[in-house]
């Protein structure tokens, strides 16, 4: 068994390949349960946010999982496999490990300890189990992952100043526009970065914003909490006609203002346009900033703000890193504690043994088979075994942590005709795990 992570975030995908794999919420259990079926997939979590999508998964071979973890993220999205990889980020057992608690902690974010990752973690992780997709390493993976984060942005305070993103956007607007205080602004979306860009807008000395939002009651509920004004989602376009600076972050897979739109707005008018997009997908047609006089930016030209907020809390960030460490550490001790390893690890063999022992007798029995042909059968020969051992594997990883595992081991070892050389030992390790869980 493996662990493995498979995905890409701001760091290694632009903004264009990002938002093309972004994952539906409407979809999540069949994403997660489709994944699960996949070949050599025993454990799997998505992580899908604005900035990143991951794949934490346990799998019985490395390089089988690395190939159909691709398969699958390629074949949701409808992207050619070859066209996806450059963009993918891969990490195998300690680095996949070390890169959760890093992304937990808001380590591997735009916006270096923020903690709204953290919840979209645990929300991850909690759908996870809630779909069935999650066993006994991931189980524990990820809620000492979590529990990691909470206890650094709870000691350490990496999350005090930190910049937002809906932040970043009024900062960069401040320093594209003068006299921001007068300008009528127009705020898009009224989610958790929706009203981080209203408070920080009012904390700006905007005095005229106008709050848009698809539900009227929760625009009118924040407006009337913030004291501006509101409207409905569907007068967007006389409301740009009115807007000087626009902030979008609605929660639609595709754009509600395009080329066209914005340029029957611009037609009629000469003051300047500023659009600043943090939603992704995004909401504004990137082609939006060739209509004359409108300025588009969208999170990947945030940069410069972040960077600079960055840079005051390395120092932090580097006594993290080392408590990371000792965590991942902490956590490869459990797992070796679970006993089961020798054992899934000689049923393999033995199950790789028979496979070439049988390759053999066919090569003996039908020796006009070419070398591709052998090849081939080999290929599906392993396949079946893959498929065949997935779920007694995954039973065996559950049986560890039952209080009758010891009695459920030697049943296991005995069907599938093991040795039982050191179960004893293998016994007592589970025992003791077991009673610090209990």
């Amino acid at each position: 068994m493996y662990i493995l992570s498979v995905g890409l975030n701001h760091t290694s995908a632009p903004i264009e390949i990002r938002e093309r794999l972004t994952f539906n919420p409407e979809e999540e259990e069949m994403a997660l349960v489709s994944l699960h079926q996949e070949k050599s997939i025993l454990e799997n979590v998505i992580i899908s946010t604005c900035n990143r999508t991951e794949i934490f998964a346990v799998v019985d071979q490395i390089h089988t999982g690395r190939y159909y973890i691709k398969r699958f993220l390629a074949n949701w999205f409808q992207m050619d496999m070859q066209i996806l990889e450059p963009y993918l980020l891969f990490f195998e057992e300690e680095a996949a490990v070390k890169h959760l608690y890093r992304v937990t902690s808001g380590l591997d974010s735009l916006i270096i300890g923020e903690t709204q990752i953290l919840g979209q973690v645990k929300d991850a992780f909690t759908h996870a189990q809630d779909f069935g997709t999650t066993g006994t390493i991931l189980n524990q993976l990820f809620r000492e992952a979590v529990h990691f984060a909470k206890n650094m942005h709870h000691t350490m305070k990496i999350n005090e100043n930190a910049v937002s993103i809906s932040y970043a956007a009024v900062e960069i607007i401040k320093r594209r526009s003068e006299d921001v205080a007068n300008k009528k602004t127009l705020i898009i979306g009224a989610g958790k970065m929706g009203v981080l860009a209203l408070q920080n807008m009012k904390g700006a000395k905007i005095s005229d914003i106008t709050l848009l939002n698809r539900t009227s009651e929760r625009a009118e509920m924040l407006a009337n909490k913030h004291e501006v004004k509101w409207d409905h989602l569907t007068d967007i376009a006389q409301k740009l006609a009115e807007a000087e600076i626009v902030i979008t972050s609605t929660s639609s897979t595709k754009p509600i203002i395009d080329q066209k739109m914005i340029a029957d707005v611009m037609l009629h008018r000469e003051k300047e346009l500023i659009i600043v997009d943090i939603a992704l997908p995004r909401n504004v047609e990137a082609t939006c900033s060739n209509v004359p006089n409108v300025t588009l930016f969208d999170i990947d030209d945030l940069g410069g703000v972040i960077e600079e907020n960055t840079q005051q809390r390395q120092a932090l960030v580097i006594e993290i890193e080392q408590q990371i460490e000792e965590a991942c550490a902490q956590f490869y001790e459990w797992e070796k504690q679970l006993g089961v390893v020798p054992i899934i690890k000689e049923l393999r063999e033995k199950a790789l043994i028979i496979q070439a022992e049988t390759m053999q007798s066919l090569a003996n029995k039908l020796p006009d088979l070419t070398e591709r042909e052998q090849v081939l059968v080999g290929k599906h020969m392993k396949s079946i075994i893959n498929q065949l051992l997935k779920h007694p594997i995954s039973e065996l990883k559950e049986m560890a942590m039952c209080p009758d595992a010891t009695h459920d081991i030697e049943v296991f070892q005995k069907i599938f005709d093991l040795e039982k050389s050191g179960s004893k030992e293998v016994s007592q390790t589970i025992k003791e795990k077991v009673g610090e869980k209990a």
